[in-house]
């Protein structure tokens, strides 16, 4: 899809219906004749034209024959299998040369919308201008998605405190896989930002030199973010596995004791099939009986031993609990 966009006297774009000077180019997952037509009106080659068309393209600039390219990583929601949403990004292409500005990628972006209706004001006469404020709101809406990750990630462990499902561990794994495709771009995007300070008028004019300081400190805003957003939830998962792994323990540990306490009674009632006197049988005496009580005392002591050594360590939490409120109190005092 091709849309063509005109500003004039500093008022929001108004759709054109083809090509004008100076005006604003927006290609969505165009064709390969869309991006032919385009090729020949704009004077921009289709191999520019076509390489944010690539999925895996990485983020970079190029210059040729008066035509600017600036290729940047940029961010994306979009809906998983589960109903919930999936960050990602995906390359979008800013070209410009002498007569127009070409946006090229292979979905819909959000920073472009805003363009459209008018909630940024660009000029499609200033090309440069254009740049940076796409770069510059580019930046802001990874700190707006980044921002939206970490309230889900409060609002998943405040579930987990509840009850530990295995649906909240897959969410903070999605989120957390989202959070290093985010910091990969996020370091792509700031090496074609340094790149930009070399962009014609930039170190020059005052107004630019804003709009590009403005850049490298929401860009790497946003990297510092991510970062620290990433390495806490990786240790908050690593929190999760090792309390998913003492629970485990705990379990295995209370199993492994009624297991013990089943088998007393398992093991008196095979005494009567042995080929020992045991007590109630017919025509035997007390005295007669008396290997069968011996057994049955050492079983119950050996019973109780094993038993006292696996309770033993049980209330280690609740001891260690004691002893902070203990040296609290001492604190206090």
């Amino acid at each position: 899809m091709v849309k063509f966009f005109f500003t004039e006297n500093a008022k929001a774009p108004v759709q054109i219906d083809g090509f004008e000077k100076n005006c604003w180019i927006d290609m969505v997952n165009p064709s390969d004749d869309e991006c032919e037509e385009i090729a020949k009106i704009s004077g921009i080659s289709e191999d520019m034209l076509k390489a944010a068309l690539d999925e895996e393209e990485r983020a970079r600039t190029e210059f040729d024959d008066g035509n600017s390219m600036f290729i940047v990583d940029c961010p994306l929601i979009e809906e998983n299998g589960g109903g919930g949403d999936d960050y990602t990004t995906i390359p979008l292409a800013v070209i410009y040369n002498g007569s127009c500005i070409v946006t090229v990628c292979l979905k819909g972006n959000t920073v472009l919308k805003d363009f459209i209706t008018g909630r940024e004001s660009i000029d499609t006469a200033r090309r440069v201008h254009f740049l940076l404020t796409f770069m510059l709101c580019n930046a802001k809406r990874f700190l707006y998605y980044l921002k939206q990750i970490d309230r889900k990630t409060h609002r998943i462990q405040s579930e987990m405190e509840r009850t530990m499902r295995n649906s909240e561990i897959i969410q903070l794994l999605d989120l957390q896989n989202s959070l290093v495709y985010f910091s990969t771009s996020l370091n792509s995007n700031e090496r074609v930002h340094e790149k930009l300070f070399k962009v014609e008028g930039v170190a020059t004019k005052e107004e630019y030199r804003d709009l590009y300081d403005d850049i490298i400190i929401e860009s790497r805003q946003a990297i510092e973010t991510c970062n620290i957003y990433k390495n806490i939830l990786s240790v908050t998962m690593d929190a999760y596995g090792s309390v998913i792994s003492n629970n485990a323990n705990d379990t295995m540990k209370k199993l492994t004791i009624v297991t013990i306490l089943l088998a007393i009674p398992t093991m008196i009632a095979g005494f009567f099939g042995m080929n020992m006197p045991v007590p109630w049988q017919s025509g035997v005496t007390f005295k007669e009986t008396g290997w069968f009580w011996l057994v049955v005392a050492l079983t119950l002591v050996f019973t109780f031993f094993i038993g006292f050594l696996l309770l033993k360590n049980r209330p280690f939490r609740k001891r260690v609990r004691r002893k902070k409120k203990q040296d609290k109190r001492n604190k206090e005092n």
